[in-house]
């Protein structure tokens, strides 16, 4: 077994020069090969993001879509396992994507807004 300590606020808030507070913790599983992204939100619903992997492996990447930045259009890819226990912060204002590299890897992360409008669940579709 084993036991770390995989968020600690006044560190994080130490690091980061600023408090951001996080409303919402996500995790999905994804088979190797899974491609989620390029997610964001816009308005009032942009959410800073800090992102780790459970278990397995991902190349995450994090785009500045902010037109009036100096870094617009440019990219950050990390890579990030369970095994090294690396996070990545995602700033508002960036969209965000993840690619899986192992089976039955498990991504988390701390949302600093709840996001957009709720989408409706779409049903099957059988052809």
């Amino acid at each position: 077994g084993y036991f770390f300590e995989s968020f600690n606020m006044k560190e994080f808030t130490e690091k980061m020069g600023k408090t951001i507070n996080f409303v919402q913790d996500n995790e999905s599983f994804s088979q190797k090969g899974t491609l989620r992204g390029m997610h964001f939100q816009t308005g009032p619903w942009e959410q800073a993001k800090l992102v780790r992997v459970v278990k397995g492996s991902v190349y995450d990447v994090a785009v500045d879509i902010r037109p009036w930045s100096g870094t617009f259009g440019k990219y950050v890819g990390v890579y990030i396992s369970g095994d090294n226990h690396q996070q990545f912060f995602i700033p508002r204002g960036f969209a965000h994507g993840f690619v899986a590299l192992e089976n039955n890897t498990i991504f988390q992360y701390k949302c600093r807004n709840r996001g957009g409008k709720k989408i409706p669940k779409m049903g099957k579709h059988s052809t």
